[in-house]
């Protein structure tokens, strides 16, 4: 199965999703879909790590926050996630700092003649005009690409499990942290050389007309329990992006792996929750913390 847009590189485009100017479409409310996501916990003597992969955007009534994830999440004491994420001000203020490109040429300069014809159709299928963007760089302009059909499609942002589980957490007085800060994703994308950054906007472009397919078939998967299935779409595009997979996924999976080995210093229980691309897969989270001598362990689905 071709997945033109690599399938981790959607999934950390949408982590990223709050960088992205576009508004979210209002939907309507559907009937409740039963989810059950894989969980796996880590633990020893004293303490207990729950490992959950996340999807960033839902559509409403996905009903996914209860069963084992819910009873691991009410006894965590604390939450930890990708970033804790800023004020929306202050992020425009970091996208900004970075994103822009006032030196350089215009973006469609910067495509081939047929990448550029490709880019510019794009952009007016999702309703952007083309010259708004022209000073940024190709890794902005590919994420806001990457989400901007969803609101149409039916997906929120606000109902992501991300945003959910932050809201939980903060109603129940728990801890929050984070194993990454939001100037240091911002950085995994806008460090990658522009020639990256042209090939992962190129591959969003070619991606669109089947987004929702490609997007719905990866939310059932997850929905599902499925990593296996997570893994299977990700791995044609990691063997044709291998730069990109080591920036954005690779190696933060294994820094996230030495992250929660020393976690496991402190007596308590903590629930991570993170991109599901991240715990599927080789050289997941669970593959490093393996190398680590860490074992972890799916957590049985109960109704």
């Amino acid at each position: 199965m071709k997945f033109p847009v690599p399938a981790f590189m959607l999934a950390f485009a949408l982590a990223l999703s709050a960088c992205a100017s576009a508004p979210v479409a209002p939907v309507q409310t559907v009937d409740p879909a039963s989810a059950d996501p894989a969980l796996w916990v880590v633990k020893d003597e004293d303490t207990s790590i729950y490992l959950f992969g996340t999807v960033h955007v839902l559509k409403p009534g996905t009903v996914w926050f209860d069963d084992e994830i819910g009873e691991a999440f009410d006894k965590s004491d604390k939450l930890v996630t990708e970033i804790i994420e800023p004020e929306a001000g202050s992020m425009t203020a970091k996208v900004a700092s970075l994103a822009i490109d006032l030196d350089g040429p215009p973006l469609s300069e910067k495509l081939d003649a047929d990448a550029k014809a490709k880019y510019l159709a794009a952009m007016t299928t999702v309703g952007i005009p083309y010259q708004a963007l022209e000073r940024y760089k190709p890794w902005m302009v590919g994420i806001t690409l990457a989400i901007a059909p969803l609101g149409k499609l039916g997906y929120d942002a606000e109902l992501g499990a991300d945003k959910v589980l932050n809201a939980a957490a903060k109603a129940a007085g728990k801890s929050i942290g984070a194993l990454e800060t939001p100037e240091q994703q911002l950085g995994f994308f806008n460090g990658l050389p522009e020639d990256q950054q042209i090939a992962f906007l190129n591959a969003t472009v070619d991606g669109l007309p089947d987004v929702d397919k490609d997007f719905g078939e990866l939310v059932n998967d997850w929905s599902a329990g499925n990593p296996e299935g997570l893994a299977d779409k990700m791995n044609e595009s990691l063997e044709a992006t291998p730069e990109l997979a080591e920036t954005l996924l690779f190696q933060r999976n294994q820094n996230w792996a030495g992250q929660i080995k020393t976690m496991l210093d402190t007596p308590g229980t903590i629930f991570i929750a993170v991109g599901a691309g991240h715990l599927a897969g080789e050289k997941s989270v669970q593959d490093y913390l393996k190398a680590l001598g860490i074992q972890a362990t799916r957590v049985p689905h109960h109704e």
